[in-house]
């Protein structure tokens, strides 16, 4: 069995080290913001390229706390509308309406699943006041065009890093350092997992910094004193130690994933699937997720089964399908509707080895609609 993500394999890969980080975190017998946790924000922000790092509980939080730091700084008031891909996971479609603003959802470019830039500027309105780029799969979305349409029309403009640990522009900047501010998942599934929840905000904005850091802190800078309503997002100090061993590793295990998926973009040659359109040796992509697609994905997948190659659907209902959003239920979203239904996520990870690829490869290939 060639499994998805061998989630053991790849912690246990650095065992000696986590071990080691988490007895000293239990020694140091301080165990929020510690240490460990001020370390970690300052060597990300410097492996991102930005001036700050604020560590927050998960993914989800980073981005509602973008957002609503950037409303108790004035920036964003509640109904603006946040211009958004229809494709991309509710995490990020959540962030905005949990944080009083109205997401604005366009059909994102069929080739790369990321925001199409085109779409973005049909879709500002004198209401539009944010755009939400999200780097589906591990490949960074056109920020340099983004920036540029940002700044003209004095929009804000956030990443969602969930998927693009280490992803690096034409330019050498890396995701995270690619807009007014990012923020990022280190769920351990991601590139650069924790043991359990965990994220992180990225931003050059030091006012904006400091208010998150302070809203995820129950409103409070100094102890029993709250100047804002905040809440309790904190980056664990266990997960922080964790997290700073999986960073020393984080381009050394992309570059693994990189490797592989050359290896699918080129022998893959199975003319019914439809594989990524990612340069082979690009540093935009960092395949979080190495996604194929293909119009009979039921019969792919109970092939491939059989063949024992484990593969999942990243995701097999559009937002607009599910019962969270049923006001949207309506909307006319062709593109996202059939990426949904056509999808199909392979194994991909840095502790493959090179005859699971071969069999992957293999299967792939075997594979015919009947």
């Amino acid at each position: 069995m060639v499994k998805f993500l061998d989630l053991l394999k790849i912690n246990l890969a650095h065992e000696a080290e986590i071990q080691e980080a988490l007895n000293q975190v239990l020694l140091n017998g301080w165990y929020i913001r510690g240490k460990f946790h001020d370390e970690f924000e300052q060597k990300f922000a410097e492996y991102c390229g930005t001036s700050r790092c604020v560590g927050v509980a998960n993914g989800l939080d980073a981005l509602i706390l973008i957002f609503k730091g950037f409303k108790e700084l004035g920036l964003l008031k509640d109904g603006d509308e946040v211009i958004v891909q229809a494709n991309t996971y509710i995490a990020s479609i959540i962030s905005i309406t949990a944080s009083g603003l109205v997401p604005v959802f366009v059909e994102p470019d069929e080739e790369t699943y990321n925001l199409s830039v085109e779409n973005v500027k049909k879709a500002i309105t004198s209401k539009t006041k944010a755009i939400l780029a999200v780097h589906l799969y591990g490949q960074l979305t056109p920020m340099k065009e983004l920036k540029e349409l940002a700044e003209e029309k004095g929009l804000l403009l956030v990443e969602d890093c969930a998927q693009s640990h280490g992803a690096m522009d034409e330019r050498g900047l890396k995701a995270g350092n690619l807009s007014d501010a990012a923020a990022f998942s280190f769920y351990p599934g991601k590139n650069m997992g924790a043991l359990g929840d965990a994220g992180a905000v990225t931003t050059s904005n030091e006012s904006l910094a400091d208010m998150v850091k302070t809203m995820g802190n129950y409103g409070s800078q100094k102890k029993y004193f709250n100047e804002v309503q905040g809440v309790n997002s904190r980056l664990d100090e266990i997960q922080a130690a964790v997290l700073l061993v999986k960073l020393k590793y984080i381009d050394q295990e992309n570059a693994v994933r990189r490797r592989i998926a050359k290896r699918y973009l080129t022998e893959i040659k199975n003319p019914h699937l439809i594989l990524p359109t990612s340069q082979p040796d690009s540093l935009d992509h960092v395949f979080h997720v190495f996604v194929i697609r293909t119009k009979n994905r039921k019969e792919l997948i109970e092939f491939t089964d059989a063949q024992g190659i484990q593969t999942l659907i990243h995701y097999p209902i559009p937002f607009h399908k599910q019962g969270a959003y049923q006001e949207y239920s309506s909307l006319q979203l062709p593109i996202t509707e059939r990426i949904h239904e056509e999808i199909l996520s392979i194994p991909i990870s840095p502790v493959m080895e090179e005859a699971e690829v071969d069999e992957v490869i293999s299967v792939l290939n075997e594979y015919q609609p009947g």
